[in-house]
């Protein structure tokens, strides 16, 4: 019999596919079979995030419950970006952990998994040219990284602690990989990177040296690919060539992610974003020129130190008018390692809460005239997961969710679909096509 795993994945979507690595990895050694059930689990791993606080206090919350539910002999492991930067204290503080793995050493996983005790995090160690097998979650689309690690150097964020400097993987590597994730059913990628449009600024290898728009480009030669997305582009790198490659190319899907993080210039220097309000609200507007029904997404940090409700009323006024089709937004979170953790003028907690609020409160009401519009246009879906209720799920052209009744025969599928109902959240429609 194979062993079982038990998998836990916090924090973003290159967690996600640290995971699908971690279990590509385990299975080049013996295979494992996925559990949900702690207590069924052989090795049991939780693969953390530590961008917010809150994420570092579920990681020894879930120790206590694995301590209570696994099994006898069953292993419990710690990856991600937490064992990045706690390294040995997890042990010392939880030592029925029996290794601690960094994010930036997921290739070493056979080295530790027998190794009791075992911590490897080390920040300079480069696996950018490092070939993982293949698994992933979902068969019909593919998460592939194009970077590893962040040259930025922004004041609230602890990143470049828990992933190291940023190294671009491979062209080759990058498209072979495609290439087998299209060969297995998929139709979709997502390239993944702290900041994926400064990709090929830093290499550590020789080979061929591209910047993101000849990526993109050759990635789009690819036959049977037919949607390319990508998460995130960091505003100060989207010059003119970038954003026209993105609105020209058919390939690439009309959805972007752009963090503002805030509306104020003054709080954007002091986060050391290296861009402008005007320089963001300039970007946007381009996307929109280029391409008027492009979708566009925003990360917002409210209470950041010294924020006044001048600077909050910037932020304001940017929603206002970008009008975000998703917020992904949070209160400033003081992290180790990192500038804005030690400045004066910390803002107190209630009132960060209230901005949160006011902030959230008003995205909803432009979200909801936003999706209401969307009654009786026609999209392009892609589905990729069946649902209950006889229902399954798929994202447009310019990532919306929609829930349509069918069955798995429209799995990896493109189809023309009808919108007859909105609502925040999602779509759901009538396939016509």
């Amino acid at each position: 019999m194979s062993k079982r795993l038990y998998i836990e994945t916090l924090g973003c979507a290159m967690n996600v596919r640290d995971s699908e690595h971690i279990i590509a990895e385990l299975n080049q050694k013996e295979p494992y079979e996925l559990t949900s059930k702690i207590g069924d689990a052989d090795l049991i791993i939780i693969n953390t995030c530590s961008v917010r606080e809150k994420p570092v206090s579920k990681l020894f919350s879930e120790i206590g419950i694995f301590r209570k539910y696994k099994k006898d002999g069953a292993k419990i492991g710690v990856t991600g970006c937490t064992a990045s930067h706690l390294g040995e204290e997890i042990i010392k503080k939880a030592p029925i952990v029996d290794f601690v793995l960094g994010a930036r050493n997921v290739s070493k996983l056979s080295k530790v998994i027998d190794k009791r005790h075992a911590v490897e995090v080390d920040l300079n160690y480069d696996d950018s040219s490092y070939s993982f097998g293949e698994y992933r979650t979902n068969p019909y689309k593919a998460m592939v990284n194009i970077s590893v690690g962040c040259d930025k150097s922004c004041t609230y964020c602890i990143v470049p602690a828990t992933r190291g400097d940023e190294v671009s993987i491979p062209s080759n590597i990058i498209v072979q990989e495609i290439k087998r994730a299209v060969a297995n059913g998929a139709k979709e990628v997502i390239l993944l990177g702290q900041n994926v449009n400064n990709y090929g600024k830093h290499f550590s290898s020789s080979g061929e040296r591209l910047n993101f728009t000849g990526l993109l480009r050759k990635i789009s030669l690819i036959d049977g690919l037919e949607r390319i997305r990508f998460t995130s582009p960091h505003p100060l790198h989207m010059d003119n060539k970038f954003l026209e490659e993105f609105a020209s190319n058919p390939k690439i899907c009309k959805q972007i992610h752009i963090p503002l993080q805030s509306g104020s210039t003054k709080i954007l220097r002091e986060m050391k974003r290296g861009y402008s309000k005007e320089w963001f609200l300039n970007r946007c507007a381009k996307v929109k020129e280029l391409s008027p029904d492009a979708s566009i997404s925003t990360d917002i940090i409210v209470g950041f130190p010294n924020e006044s409700e001048d600077d909050f009323a910037d932020t304001l006024d940017v929603l206002e008018q970008v009008r975000f089709d998703q917020l992904f937004s949070f209160k400033y979170s003081p992290r180790p390692h990192t500038k804005a953790s030690t400045y004066p003028n910390q803002v107190p907690n209630e009132i960060a809460s209230k901005r949160l609020t006011i902030l959230q409160n008003r995205h909803k009401e432009i979200l909801d005239e936003i999706m209401s519009s969307q009654m009786g246009r026609v999209h392009s879906v892609y589905f990729d997961e069946l649902k209950s209720g006889g229902k399954i799920s798929g994202r447009s052209d310019d990532g919306r969710l929609f829930f349509v009744d069918g069955s798995e025969e429209l799995l990896g599928k493109i189809r023309d679909v009808k919108v007859t109902k909105t609502s925040r959240g999602a779509l759901e429609g009538e396939v016509i096509s």
